[in-house]
């Protein structure tokens, strides 16, 4: 019989492999969430341990087993709880936004960088170790990232259709979108002149000018 991987199987000697461990007191899953994101972001997924995480939420890992069975699991509960909290902010944006394209792509925009800026940690490991993932989250995961680009790709469509937007490839424009907007965790400071805000504001008037938007 093969080996079990330590990051399956509780390591620390008061872990009880065949059952959960009793409840403790401790930081909860949001504290296990926020050390895994800031343990992985300096050490990768398959460089961290269990031990790991749970060290930094200060836990035992058997307490922490009592949250997660697994290092996997951990990474699938951040990248599934970013991707549909991002979902549902832009589809939240797009209703707000009424019928106007250029309008749409604004909020579409705008929502997504401060997202992105919101936790750059985190939507950086939600970047960086989608490899990281098994199946069936990895598959099940990737769609709900279809679903958040074609939320830009119908934005861009429609306004091509028209007229509000002059691109003649309103997809790669969408894609070339999405991508900047993604990009912002990897290289804004807080201690920058731009604050999030303003950020948010000139990729929305970048986006604009991707698409050709009528009268810019």
């Amino acid at each position: 019989m093969a080996a079990r991987s330590r990051d399956t199987v509780p390591a620390d000697p008061d872990a009880v492999p065949d059952a959960a461990p009793a409840p403790v007191q401790g930081p909860g899953e949001e504290g296990i969430l926020k050390a895994a994101i800031a343990v992985m972001a300096e050490q990768g997924y398959h460089g961290t341990s269990v031990r790991d995480i749970a060290v930094r939420a200060g836990l035992s890992p058997s307490a922490l087993y009592y949250h997660f069975a697994s290092k996997q699991e951990v990474l699938a509960t951040i990248m599934e709880r970013g991707i549909e909290e991002l979902l549902r902010r832009t589809r939240a944006a797009l209703a707000d936004a009424g019928d106007d394209p250029a309008s749409r792509l604004g909020a579409a925009v705008e929502t997504h960088v401060l997202f992105h800026l919101e936790d750059q940690r985190g939507t950086m490991l939600g970047t960086s170790e989608l490899r990281a993932l098994e199946e069936p989250v990895r598959t099940r995961h990737l769609d709900k990232r279809h679903q958040q680009q074609r939320l830009f790709d119908d934005v861009l469509l429609r306004g091509a259709e028209l007229g509000a937007f002059g691109t003649p490839i309103p997809l790669e424009a969408s894609r070339a979108i999405v991508v900047m907007c993604t990009g912002v965790a990897s290289w804004f400071s807080p201690d920058g002149p731009l604050g999030r805000t303003e950020i948010a504001h000139r990729y929305r008037r970048l986006a604009l000018d991707m698409a050709a938007a009528a009268g810019r």
